[in-house]
């Protein structure tokens, strides 16, 4: 049963695209639609995804940031995420307004993360590709990679796992230490087919 309505991933993904233009043309973070939708006022964790198209999977990154934790209603998430995925990521220069009509906006909307449970060793039996996404955290480290991911590099379990402690900046094998807290969530993915173009649901298998 899903959670978002196919109209709210339409809604939220032309509000993603919305604040990135007027970030980008006039310096201006937009505020929630009068009609927003009553449930997206909800605190949940998003992510918007920026991907160049007709690029491969593993090359068409542009630009990813979210809140994995549902502090902010998820009308204001989606707006401050699209903004800080187009201008902030460390990993990529700011987005220009000429980028805009060759890039795909993705948003994911985040179930609360849950820690995996139980020996470390049994780490890799307890979630599953095509379903979670990751978050490894050890001290002051921490990563999270979507549940696209594994799907778009074709992971197994195993290799999600340490892929998601690289991304924390730990050792690969850092999830088989007991000190090393990992957590699990699922996603609701929305993306348009081509920039600017119709708005899908995104399967993950």
């Amino acid at each position: 049963m899903y959670k978002i309505k196919d109209e709210w991933g339409l809604f939220l993904i032309k509000l993603a695209r919305k604040a990135i233009e007027e970030y980008l043309k006039n310096g201006k973070e937009v505020g929630p639609p009068q009609d927003t939708p009553s449930d997206l006022w909800e605190k949940m964790g998003v992510f918007v995804t920026l991907n160049r198209y007709n690029v491969p999977p593993q090359q068409a990154l542009r630009g990813c940031i979210g809140f994995p934790y549902p502090i902010y209603p998820l009308v204001i998430a989606t707006i401050k995420a699209a903004i800080y995925a187009a201008v902030d990521d460390p990993r990529f220069p700011p987005v220009s307004v000429e980028e805009l009509d060759k890039i795909t906006v993705e948003v994911s909307v985040l179930t609360p993360p849950e820690p995996v449970e139980g020996p470390p060793h049994e780490r890799p039996n307890k979630i599953k590709v095509g379903r979670d996404g990751l978050i490894v955290k050890k001290g002051i480290y921490s990563g999270l990679l979507l549940p696209q991911v594994p799907i778009e590099w074709n992971w197994d379990e195993e290799e999600f796992l340490s892929e998601t402690c690289w991304k924390a900046g730990l050792p690969p094998d850092c999830w088989m230490d007991e000190s090393t807290e990992v957590y699990r969530f699922t996603a609701e993915i929305f993306e348009e087919e081509y920039p600017k173009g119709p708005v899908k649901r995104k399967p993950l298998c």
